[in-house]
């Protein structure tokens, strides 16, 4: 048996005692166990969208607003650092594209600068190193961190990479949805139609350089086919920002294969698993819609109302949007007793313990060491019982259940993250020491 195995088996071994042990505790005390350790550990979600409208001095994170992550949710949750995302989405491989593209992540780095340091540098800061990190925290203070969520803003020039490193960004995806000018997009499943076959030579130079400057790279959007040529050329580990397994939900050309499971794991990175419900389980989040839709549309018919389709909502003027945002409002507020019976009943929402299935699968397939967790809040993501920040102590709770160790805990909310930064960085300096 290899040293790995042994490890991996004295862990299954150990977790298997503190289930035991757990199964003895009262449902009181396991609750407050868990508090405990959900207070002790730094909590971290590695993937979360902003709108910058909500960087503004009379709108913005200070207030709760109707965002799913904010400093007052994340005070009310416990999550210590959320790594805000400059993305943006594919578009054409043009100079106007790249232009377009450039003005979108600058105008987002800029929000990220006014939050942690004219809105609120009291109460949040930006952090680039795991010391920075430590640092904040143990200050009382909540972190931001950057990640940027496709490199298209770049067009060909290599160069920006060091301003987006120096304005903080400490993780970059080649691609999102739909082929960049660096790599192919995981999307190139649904019609086997591909750009580069996997990275481009620019794309090959970007994983270069971004070892260079100590960026991490971020695979959770590219293809099968780019991410194992990232792994093969990168020096240094690479994370996943936002990644459920492909074992438990085959449908999503956006979840990671076991195969690349396991590159991640002998290249030393992360994979951060992530609470979006129809990557956990895109077959019941279909049943759940398709029974939430019914009611809806039962009670809209019984008020004497046309449901429209999200084309047909994004075609009505402003006054006509309202109008139809109020009917919507007053369906949801009659279906509200109704969801029980005629909802969860029947098709149960995609939840906590759905997600944590796959920790567990990457945690058995791969290791303590290489998984973490994402919300991807405000770009889709959530699960019932985790659907904002405020509920981020749930997702602890369900992992102290499943006898998960404070130590363990510890790794998958935010130290497995750190340890690849620290990493990256070390090595970026040895890069440079030998320019």
């Amino acid at each position: 048996m290899s040293e790995t195995d042994m490890s991996m088996s004295q862990s299954i071994a150990e977790s298997a005692d503190m289930v035991d042990a757990a199964a003895e505790e009262s449902e009181e005390d396991l609750v407050a166990r868990a508090l405990a350790i959900h207070e002790r550990v730094i909590v971290m979600d590695t993937h979360v969208d902003i709108n910058t409208a909500n960087f503004t001095e009379g709108q913005n994170y200070l207030q709760d607003l109707n965002t799913q992550v904010n400093l007052p949710k994340m005070e009310a949750g416990g999550m210590d650092v959320a790594w805000l995302v400059v993305y943006t989405g594919q578009g054409p491989l043009t100079a106007e594209g790249y232009v377009a593209a450039e003005a979108n992540a600058i105008d987002k780095f800029e929000a990220i600068r006014r939050l942690t340091t004219e809105i609120a540098p009291d109460q949040i800061e930006l952090a680039t190193t795991s010391d920075d990190v430590r640092r904040i925290v143990a200050a009382g203070k909540k972190v931001a961190m950057i990640g940027v969520e496709n490199a298209y803003p770049l067009g060909e020039d290599l160069s920006k990479l060091q301003d987006y490193y120096d304005r903080g960004a400490r993780y970059v995806s080649l691609s999102h949805n739909g082929h960049s000018q660096f790599s192919d997009s995981n999307t190139g499943e649904r019609d086997d139609v591909w750009l580069h076959n996997g990275l481009s030579e620019l794309g090959r130079q970007a994983v270069a350089e971004m070892n260079r400057l100590g960026i991490m790279i971020d695979i959770s959007h590219p293809s099968s086919a780019a991410n194992q040529q990232v792994l093969e050329l990168s020096q240094a580990p690479v994370i996943a920002s936002h990644s459920s397994a492909r074992a438990l939900d085959p449908d999503v050309s956006r979840n990671l294969t076991d195969e690349e499971l396991l590159a991640v794991r002998d290249n030393g990175g992360v994979v951060q698993a992530v609470a979006f419900r129809g990557y956990v389980n895109s077959a019941k989040h279909r049943a759940y819609v398709e029974a939430l839709n019914a009611l809806q549309a039962a009670i809209a018919e019984e008020l004497g109302y046309t449901l429209l389709e999200p084309a047909e909502v994004r075609a009505l003027d402003a006054e006509q949007r309202e109008m139809y945002t109020a009917r919507l409002e007053e369906i949801n507020a009659m279906a509200e007793p109704r969801l029980a019976e005629e909802v969860y009943s029947v098709a149960p929402p995609v939840d906590v313990s759905d997600f944590v299935d796959h920790i567990d699968h990457i945690v058995d397939l791969i290791g303590i060491d290489h998984v973490g967790i994402s919300g991807d809040f405000d770009g889709g993501g959530g699960v019932t019982g985790w659907d904002d920040a405020s509920e981020t102590f749930n997702v602890t709770l369900e992992m102290v259940r499943r006898g998960y160790s404070e130590e363990d805990i510890a790794k998958i909310w935010g130290g497995n993250v750190l340890r690849v930064l620290d990493e990256v960085q070390r090595i970026a300096a040895e890069i440079q020491t030998q320019e």
